[in-house]
């Protein structure tokens, strides 16, 4: 037995049954190299439309650990350029890795000073290949972005997610939003993009935030929204929106009814 201890001991220290704890910050386990398979801080829903004026993306602030909600004051919208911004869903640490990533292409790009600026179809395409491409190495960036800009007088939407698949709309949302939010959307949105005014779409974002808030765990009534216009790029600070959870006390299971 003194003979195999010392394999024993190795292979004890290769194989760490606590490889899931977020304390660990090792990431080779003998030749082989761990990828992110349990992200850690998520984001949920973010939401985007259409309007007469450009395209506006809302997303509440909430970045939960596991069940917890953790962090209250996430931003989730970034902007990237002059005339696009980025909605992010998923996990916060593989978003940042994003924004670095674009704040050093924007930067290479102003440095080369040959009069061409990425534009918001530029940066969905950018995207989608790298998520594609790091799907592709058993290695993905666990989010999934909602891209929109204004550029040429042309609005711009889409959706790019961890498995690169991407599509453009007029109206889009992510995770459960997808499920809840997206038939309102369409009903509110589709066919009325040129004549939606911008106090007409808050309210139709304010509103599927709510339900979202009343029916997916891990959303905050907390919110952040970004519109992109011909003026460029204006994110809102953060705001509550109001609700109400006293109709719960006349159901049973729910409030104080146990018959």
């Amino acid at each position: 037995m003194d003979r195999f201890s010392g394999n024993f001991d190795r292979f004890s220290d290769l194989f760490n049954p606590y490889d899931s704890n977020p304390t660990n910050a090792n990431h080779a386990i003998g030749d082989f190299t761990k990828c992110t398979r349990k992200p850690l801080v998520m984001g949920s829903t973010v939401l985007g439309l259409e309007y007469q004026d450009g395209v506006m993306i809302a997303a509440d602030t909430l970045g939960s650990w596991g069940q917890l909600a953790r962090y209250r004051n996430e931003s989730r919208i970034y902007p990237v350029g002059n005339f696009t911004v980025l909605g992010a869903a998923g996990d916060m640490s593989d978003f940042q890795h994003t924004k670095h990533m674009l704040d050093s292409l924007m930067i290479k790009e102003y440095y080369t000073n040959d009069d061409h600026v990425l534009s918001t179809p530029h940066i969905y395409e950018y995207l989608s290949r790298v998520l594609y491409h790091r799907r592709s190495k058993l290695d993905p960036l666990w989010n999934t972005y909602v891209v929109g800009g204004y550029n040429n007088g042309e609005r711009f939407l889409g959706y790019v997610d961890l498995l690169g698949t991407t599509y453009q709309s007029s109206i889009v949302a992510t995770g459960l939003g997808a499920y809840f939010a997206q038939p309102i959307l369409r009903n509110a949105v589709e066919g009325r993009e040129g004549i939606l005014t911008e106090a007409e779409a808050i309210e139709i974002l304010n509103t599927c935030m709510k339900i979202l808030f009343y029916r997916e765990c891990k959303t905050l009534n907390r919110i952040q929204r970004a519109k992109v216009t011909a003026d460029g790029v204006e994110i809102s600070e953060p705001y509550a929106l109001p609700t109400e959870w006293s109709f719960g006390e006349g159901i049973r299971g729910f409030g104080t009814q146990t018959q």
